[in-house]
């Protein structure tokens, strides 16, 4: 697992880039969710022979750490949840702002991980 910055309450440190790490984190913060991990993974996987390129790997790994960051981490998480439900609201306002705030979500766990 690797240090980062504090965000308080946080999970689980955030874990290494790689495959196992990846999934030994996702069994912690969202276990349900390991079945389509695999899923994803096989098709990545597939997808770099196919393709003769890392890419869809390395896709994969920063997609399952991105979503990984957003569990681990309970302001993360909340805010993800909440624009998520928002997203579809009658209020067109509301719906705008929910879309603004899962983008920077998104931003800012991607901007985590790679630090």
């Amino acid at each position: 697992m690797s240090t980062q910055a504090d965000h308080g309450n946080e999970l689980i440190p955030r874990p290494e880039l790689t495959p196992d790490a990846l999934r030994a984190a996702l069994a912690i913060v969202a276990p349900g969710r390991l079945d389509e991990m695999q899923a994803r993974k096989d098709e990545a996987f597939a997808k770099a022979v196919e393709w003769q390129s890392v890419s869809p790997v390395q896709s994969w790994v920063l997609s399952w750490a991105q979503e990984i960051e957003i569990a681990r981490r309970p302001d993360l998480s909340a805010r993800y949840a909440k624009a998520q439900s928002n997203l579809e609201h009658e209020d067109p306002a509301i719906a705008w702002e929910a879309l603004r705030e899962l983008s920077a979500v998104l931003d800012e766990s991607m901007k985590a991980i790679r630090e």
